[in-house]
């Protein structure tokens, strides 16, 4: 993993979590030693985070990320699809939702940034060792998108649009 995916993969994970987390935690998450992960911070924090480090650990305050969420229905065999187109405009998908009518709201951290995460998620997917989410309500799900502007979020909206993969009615 680069660098630049790193410190992403690391900003993810403290947006994700909502409790402090230890420099060493990290370090194991990552492989990299716990000078690289105080570097990544201190690059982060440069980036506009706003990271606490507090004797627990780091926590992420604020975020220079944009975020939307997309209503989609789309099939199983389009959701590699769905992912690159995301992954490629420069978003990163946060988590996965449905509304079940009965257990209500279901959510699936995915936190999918890279080529690499989307060839594992799939993998995940066909080898049947789980199924998507967006299964139980016949195809209906949301994702949180995060990323760098709204320009850019725009422009995933759009082309899902284009795509077909906006639910009707949003």
């Amino acid at each position: 993993m680069k660098a630049t995916e790193r410190r992403t993969a690391i900003a993810n994970f403290l947006l994700t979590e909502n409790r402090a987390v230890s420099g060493s935690e990290l370090s194991g998450q990552f492989g990299v030693s716990r000078q690289i992960i105080v570097q990544d911070i201190t690059i982060l924090k440069g980036s506009g985070y706003d990271i606490l480090s507090t004797h627990k650990g780091y926590v992420i305050q604020k975020s220079p990320l944009k975020e939307r969420v997309f209503k989609l229905r789309h099939t199983t065999e389009q959701t590699e699809d769905e992912l690159s187109l995301i992954v490629d405009l420069g978003g990163t998908v946060v988590d996965v939702f449905v509304w079940h009518k009965v257990y209500g709201k279901l959510v699936a951290p995915l936190n999918i940034f890279s080529t690499l995460h989307i060839k594992q998620f799939i993998e995940g997917v066909r080898t049947g060792r789980s199924s998507e989410l967006m299964n139980i309500t016949g195809g209906y799900h949301y994702h949180t998108v995060r990323a760098e502007s709204e320009a850019i979020l725009d422009r995933i909206g759009q082309t899902l649009h284009k795509r077909g993969y906006i639910a009707p009615g949003d």
